[in-house]
């Protein structure tokens, strides 16, 4: 397979990937694309390879920047703005579960805090579904400091604590 092929592959398939992952499919592709270069694109330039337009190209970009996984990269001598992708792997995943945690679990467990905090308390059914509720924000809370281990640690430490648990 040529370069050229195995990286429009990666491209297509890393947006089909991220749909199952609750990731927009463009902006898969966007942040594949940056990844797969070897030099900042201009937003014309992603418009051009993903044939996108050039809102999508530049709400798909503003939201990888969002991420914090993607960065403007200034050009000497050129007003066009340029966009570089983070290439370390292991920034990538932590960055992604640092902005999943506080996008997804720490609002659940708002939530979930929230809903304990009933008026009726004494009767059985308010009972069972403070548990309810105690229950999915033990689990949910677990979760939490799982990802924030995996934030605040580097890539040797996890991936030998990952290794342990399977053995």
């Amino acid at each position: 397979m040529k370069l050229s092929e195995a990286k429009e592959k990666y491209i297509q398939t890393w947006g089909t990937f991220a749909t199952n992952w609750g990731i927009n499919r463009t902006m898969a592709q966007v942040h594949a694309l940056l990844l797969a270069s070897d030099k900042p694109l201009s937003t014309d330039e992603v418009m051009e390879q993903l044939e996108i337009s050039r809102g999508n190209a530049n709400m798909n970009l503003r939201g990888l920047m969002d991420w914090g996984i993607v960065k403007k990269e200034l050009i000497k001598g050129d007003r066009k703005e340029y966009f570089v992708a983070e290439k370390d792997v292991w920034f990538l995943f932590k960055q992604i579960t640092k902005e999943r945690r506080k996008r997804e679990i720490e609002p659940v467990i708002s939530f979930l805090e929230e809903l304990k905090e009933i008026d009726e308390k004494d009767t059985p059914e308010a009972k069972e579904f403070i548990k309810l509720m105690e229950d999915f924000s033990s689990v949910t809370g677990k979760i939490n400091n799982i990802m924030d281990l995996a934030i605040k640690s580097d890539d040797h430490w996890l991936v030998g604590k990952i290794t342990n648990l399977l053995k």
